[in-house]
């Protein structure tokens, strides 16, 4: 367990810390929220589109504290309805017939549960990855860590001024 310190600053800056959100409007908020809506339009724009379905089910969420934000597709009925996103921002691998991974044979036999037939193996070709959401954030990290940077450092300015808002 961490020691405490018995310097009066100290005790001061984490009250200040502790009482931020409840006492000065919270800049930290806003401008998550910017950044957040920036990757998401970047990430719209950089994903290959069909329909564009997947693009629109894209969301960003930031918290009440503005401390945690949530770009992507959020909620599992999202995930499970879009979950082909994966394979479009990963790739796949190819499947061959006859083959397992490493090159190992299958079992010859036909895929059949005694009155459905599934048919033989099929020959799927690699699907190369087409990346939209690491590239989305790395156009805009700088532009997002400057206003992120300067919101926290001007809430902690007026925080240890004593300014209140609320």
């Amino acid at each position: 367990m961490a020691r405490r310190s018995r310097l009066s600053g100290d005790f001061k800056l984490r009250r200040t810390l502790r009482n931020i959100h409840q006492n000065i409007d919270n800049e930290l908020r806003p401008a998550m929220q910017k950044a957040a809506d920036k990757v998401l339009g970047t990430m719209q724009q950089l994903i290959p589109k069909d329909t564009g379905e997947g693009a629109a089910a894209l969301t960003a969420f930031v918290s009440k504290s503005g401390l945690d934000a949530q770009i992507g597709l959020r909620g599992r009925k999202a995930n499970k309805r879009y979950f082909y996103l994966r394979f479009i921002e990963y790739g796949t691998k190819a499947y061959t017939e006859g083959k397992r991974s490493g090159g190992r044979n299958k079992r010859a036999t036909n895929k059949s549960d005694g009155s459905n037939f599934f048919g033989k193996y099929p020959d799927i070709p690699a699907r190369p990855a087409h990346p939209w959401l690491r590239p989305a954030y790395d156009v805009n990290r700088e532009i997002i860590l400057a206003d992120i940077r300067a919101a926290v450092s001007n809430t902690l300015r007026r925080a240890s001024e004593g300014v209140t808002d609320g």
